[in-house]
């Protein structure tokens, strides 16, 4: 079984979306084995998005994850990643094929609701940012 974390950002949370996001991936088959709200500083916003450090988004891009509460969740099941990218839609929601919960609820390119890690190495080092084996169920 492969792993990936999401994240419903602050958009997501202050718009009383978290039960969608939550349906949508327990709809199509995906197991949650952690979950937690959480708030990121400025400086731990740096980090989890250190490799965006120097592109011109990243100070807006921090200042964003940072700016509200954030619902973290650890994603368990068959080709995870590719089915949740899948589920979220391209980044830019206006790319985003419709019924996606980017194309659904976006409202701006960093506004869009939530994040999914996009490769196995990047899940383990995002997965281990927010949570410890011990908070990992199954």
């Amino acid at each position: 079984m492969e792993r990936t974390l999401s994240i419903i950002k602050p958009d997501g949370v202050s718009r009383g979306l978290i039960g969608e996001v939550i349906k949508r991936f327990e709809e199509s088959g995906i197991k949650i084995t952690a979950m937690k709200m959480t708030y990121l500083s400025k400086k731990k916003a740096e980090g989890f998005y250190a490799v965006h450090r120097g592109k011109p988004f990243f100070e807006s891009l921090t200042d964003f994850i940072a700016s509200g509460p954030i619902t973290v969740m650890v994603l368990e099941g068959e080709d995870v990643i590719q089915h949740n990218r899948d589920l979220m839609g391209a980044t830019n929601y206006k790319e985003a094929k419709p019924g996606t919960i980017r194309a659904d609820f976006a409202t701006d390119i960093e506004k869009n609701v939530v994040h999914g890690s996009d490769a196995p190495e990047t899940a383990a080092t995002e997965i281990a940012y927010f949570f410890s084996s011990l908070e990992i169920v199954g």
